[in-house]
């Protein structure tokens, strides 16, 4: 099993593909307490909406299953299998709304903290999870001292809220001793919402703030060491050797795009050896002289060879042709502080072709 860097160690940042990974492996931030305060949000609309409704609906098919109770054989046990299976089954098929709330409300609990999606790697198996080391490490980890910090939390609030509950409601509670039987279910249902509605008040913060250290931790458990920031770095950039030896590639392959353009220029402005600047300019085509190739030393030699062989004029200006070369890039058009110069060869040039 492989040795998992410490957490002191982790030093860097995590990077947008190390959170990508973890998301897609399953490893997201979640928080439960979150999707507990959902589901009891849930409870309480349903105590106040369904729950009253229900009761009566329940109360009904209970009566109209049992008023008649002598019509229902009852010789073996199939017949009593049946007879349960109506009561049952009508009550079930009431409650149906309540189940369907309280399901949403987990749905839409988890859904809030992160999108749905399939991911196969949480159920593969793994050393780790019967590891008695890792096992013992979660145990007395950071995690389980939160949990039980949130649970101790919850158990003070849920002792705090019935006291209050009760403190608050002492008189209908001792009262419901002698009030009617029919009255019982709302009073009961009273008591309950007035429970959960402080059960809310009270885990609001508690959900919040787990919320939020939830994702800090998991923030902060994503975290990488300088090596492995620089084994992705070589992921996903590649060795740095190889890159170089791209970039040459990539370099020479461009050298010799620009010196096939030179076929194309007009004119060539050298240094005389040392640079070269061959340009293309067509008075039909518009524009200003475009810079179709430069070069210095050995590239600025192949400009002159190339155009030579092509009958291209050459002219010897050895200020304007390094000025040209620092200043413009291939394939961009000169700038206007170029233009005088560079007209004056063109005019030279168009009047060696007039006199020909």
């Amino acid at each position: 099993m492989a040795e998992q860097p410490d957490q002191e160690s982790k030093t860097e940042e995590p990077t947008p593909k190390k959170l990508a990974d973890a998301i897609e492996k399953g490893n997201t931030p979640y928080s439960r307490e979150l999707t507990m305060f959902a589901s009891l949000i849930a409870v309480l609309v349903s105590c106040w909406l369904v729950v009253p409704g229900l009761s009566a609906r329940s109360t009904a098919i209970l009566a109209s299953t049992f008023a008649n109770v002598n019509d229902w054989p009852l010789a073996t046990p199939s017949d009593l299998s049946r007879v349960l299976f109506a009561a049952t089954g009508g009550v079930a098929l009431a409650l149906l709304p309540l189940f369907a709330v309280l399901a949403v409300a987990g749905m839409a609990g988890a859904m809030v903290q992160n999108p749905v999606r399939m991911v196969l790697e949480r159920i593969r198996p793994q050393a780790s999870r019967i590891s008695l080391v890792r096992g013992w490490q979660r145990l007395m980890g950071l995690r389980m001292l939160r949990e039980f910090v949130k649970s101790l939390f919850k158990f003070l609030a849920a002792a705090l809220v019935c006291a209050i509950v009760y403190y608050s409601h002492e008189t209908i509670v001792m009262q419901s001793l002698m009030i009617e039987p029919n009255r019982i279910p709302a009073t009961s249902l009273s008591l309950v919402l007035s429970l959960l509605s402080w059960t809310l008040v009270v885990l609001v913060a508690l959900a919040v703030g787990d919320l939020m250290w939830t994702r800090w931790d998991w923030f902060q458990q994503q975290r990488m060491t300088r090596q492995e920031l620089k084994d992705e770095v070589k992921q996903t950039e590649g060795d740095p050797l190889m890159r170089m030896r791209l970039r040459s590639l990539a370099r020479d392959r461009s050298r010799r795009r620009m010196i096939a353009d030179v076929a194309k220029a007009t004119l060539v402005i050298t240094n005389p050896t040392h640079f070269a600047v061959a340009m293309r300019y067509r008075m039909e085509e518009g524009g200003a002289p475009r810079v179709v190739a430069k070069g210095q030393d050995r590239i600025a030699l192949k400009i002159r060879e190339v155009a030579e062989a092509n009958g291209i004029p050459i002219f010897e200006d050895p200020p304007l042709a390094r000025a040209l070369y620092k200043a413009v890039e291939v394939d961009v058009e000169i700038p206007a502080e170029f233009y005088v110069p560079v007209a004056k060869i063109v005019r030279l040039l168009y009047a060696d072709k007039r006199a020909v």
